[in-house]
């Protein structure tokens, strides 16, 4: 993980591309622009570029060689930008247009996980011509209680609910269809909540160290996880060693399953009753805030903030590299 071998000269004029369109953009600002100080002082040529307020084809037009994408959920995290740069010719950070588009849909990625026999809570899928009375008062019936309810295509537990018994239902899957006429609900895995962040590609992949997550009264929603300072991460994260390597086999392999590259975090329950860690999802553009997970788990691991993000950037590629003219 030695960054004093790259030519930052040779990253050439760089992007960082952040706020966008989504639910998440406030957050991607605050990522964005820890990363754009951290190139910077690094010697980066880097520029911002929100995608909310400039048409991506300027970055072909202004001359930018490669993207740092620190853009969070839709039209950032799933495919659609790695689209576009990918027509551009662009590099850019993080996983291709495939396995963003994938780990994006929660849902999708259940299924890839679930076929590789990868441990992932039980689940049942609402489609908007599922979610009638009837069938959402029989989700509980089926996952049990209490369960969670949350969109498949959103991040940073924005429209997330835990469902105590049968009447929050019904409030639970309209707060979670506002932001995705899919609804997603969930197992509820009981015991610790650990995070796994990746780094690299195919048989070089490596996971970084665990981080353990202890939220106010349990709840790790959007306001602890960015705003407030009472939740406490914990990394080394205490846990067995044997529990920790596992946990680090087990991401590594549901990120090459999802044919992730460059970074990732995946996120998991373990089960208070037995240990068993269960996948909840892979995140292929996690956050960079000061609050953020990954700069925690590398720090740990001896990599700075300003080395994670150069090494980040010196590791953009192109799902099919451009062919020399």
């Amino acid at each position: 993980m030695n960054t004093t071998t790259i030519d930052v000269r040779a990253l050439g004029k760089v992007a960082v591309l952040m706020g966008g369109t989504s639910a998440e953009r406030e957050v991607s600002l605050m990522s964005g622009s820890g990363v754009l100080a951290a190139l910077r002082s690094q010697g980066v040529d880097a520029h911002a570029f929100d995608p909310a307020g400039h048409a991506l084809g300027e970055l072909k037009a202004q001359g930018f060689q490669r993207c740092f994408i620190a853009l969070h959920g839709r039209h950032g995290e799933d495919g659609t930008v790695q689209g576009a740069l990918e027509l551009m010719g662009i590099p850019y950070t993080g996983s291709g247009v495939m396995a963003s588009a994938i780990a994006m849909d929660k849902v999708m990625t259940k299924r890839v996980w679930l076929a590789e026999g990868l441990p992932t809570p039980r689940y049942v899928w609402l489609a908007p011509e599922q979610q009638t009375h009837e069938q959402i008062r029989n989700v509980p019936d089926e996952l049990g209680l209490p369960l969670i309810v949350k969109p498949p295509r959103e991040g940073s537990s924005i429209g997330v609910s835990k469902v105590q018994g049968y009447s929050d239902m019904a409030e639970a899957v309209k707060l979670s269809a506002q932001y995705d006429p899919d609804v997603l609900c969930e197992e509820f895995i009981d015991g610790d909540e650990v995070t796994c962040p990746v780094l690299g590609h195919g048989p070089n992949a490596m996971a970084l160290p665990v981080v353990r997550i202890v939220a106010p009264e349990g709840g790790y929603d959007y306001q602890n996880k960015y705003f407030t300072d009472d939740t406490v991460y914990l990394v080394p994260s205490g846990l067995p060693e044997a529990e920790e390597r596992e946990i680090q086999r087990i991401v590594v392999q549901a990120y090459r399953t999802l044919g992730c590259r460059g970074w990732g975090r995946a996120d998991l329950m373990i089960r208070a009753s037995d240990r068993k860690p269960f996948l909840l999802e892979m995140n292929t553009s996690p956050g960079m805030t000061s609050h953020s997970l990954v700069p925690k788990s590398a720090q740990s691991a001896g990599i700075g903030y300003e080395q994670l993000c150069l090494l980040l950037l010196a590791n953009a590629a192109l799902d099919t590299p451009a062919k020399a003219a």
